[in-house]
């Protein structure tokens, strides 16, 4: 039978937690401090998925079993980590071997430490190395752009060689083309995703902090965020899918406002490409990320 007449599996209409971590410290640098998690917190998230009996899968598996190849295990979640922070693999490594759980790594290539290194980053990164070894020990490498811009607010050009660009390092490094790709801070628009896809992911994943969905598509797949305030007893309503519109409403009244400067600031770029002058005007570096097209 043909991967265009499988039917999904009976469970593949579920709901899955998709958790979303950047960088994991015990001193994080302050500009990257919000969005971590500390070791310990790490530790006991995942002790709890185990004792819970959740079975953590890849990107890539979680996409496949969505075009209807098999079914989703028991309780699946997926654990995905931003960026590519050098606690990624201090600190997160041993702990997903001691359990024995996948993960997803998204990289911003030109932030990471080594040749293709163009700085930006928040705080210290992965060498190439570290991210081989990550990956022979089973952990998912995908894309997460090459200098991390806000993708919506690009020109075509520059759009294509941020998906491009970062495909193309990886599998020069891994020697393997990465699949799937993270939207960094978020923020896509049927143009980004359409370009995306033209760079050759089969999957991407965005924020909302909200339970992923085989409906949502496979550009466009939902995340919950984990930081430094997500205690032990949030965290596990957010895996279970509890509460998780309350727990971020006050990001998703601002997504709306935002979204709404982002469109405005969309249709400054065309008006000034009109007129032969290109803008891409740059936001202050924001924890939400509007879902609007």
């Amino acid at each position: 039978m043909s991967s265009s007449t499988v039917e999904p599996a009976p469970n593949s209409k579920e709901p899955v937690p998709i958790l979303m971590y950047h960088a994991l410290a015990h001193r994080p640098a302050p500009s990257a401090h919000a969005l971590s998690v500390s070791p310990e917190a790490f530790a006991e998230q995942l002790a709890l998925l185990g004792d819970r009996g959740f079975t953590p899968l890849t990107t890539g598996a979680l996409a496949a079993v969505w075009r209807g190849h098999g079914r989703l295990p028991a309780r699946p979640v997926l654990i995905t980590f931003d960026d590519g922070y050098e606690g990624v693999h201090r600190h997160a490594l041993p702990v997903l071997a001691q359990h024995g759980f996948a993960a997803t790594l998204f990289v911003t290539t030109g932030w990471l430490r080594g040749p293709y290194d163009e700085g930006g980053a928040l705080d210290t990164m992965l060498d190439w190395d570290q991210v081989r070894q990550l990956a022979a020990a089973g952990v998912e490498i995908g894309g997460h752009s090459h200098t991390h811009p806000q993708l919506d607010q690009l020109d075509g050009a520059r759009l294509g060689h941020e998906a491009a660009r970062c495909r193309e390092i990886v599998a020069a490094e891994l020697g393997a083309a990465p699949v799937s790709f993270a939207y960094p801070y978020g923020y896509s628009t049927r143009r980004v995703r359409h370009a995306v896809r033209a760079a050759g992911f089969t999957q991407s994943l965005a924020v909302g902090n909200a339970l992923a969905r085989r409906g949502q598509g496979p550009y466009a797949l939902k995340r919950v965020t984990v930081r430094r305030s997500t205690g032990i007893g949030e965290f596990e309503r957010l895996v279970d899918g509890r509460g998780v519109g309350a727990v971020f409403a006050g990001d998703r009244a601002l997504t709306k406002t935002y979204a709404m400067v982002r469109a405005a600031r969309r249709t400054g770029l065309v008006l000034n490409r009109r007129t032969g002058s290109v803008l891409c005007p740059q936001s202050p570096d924001g924890l939400v990320s509007p879902s609007g097209d």
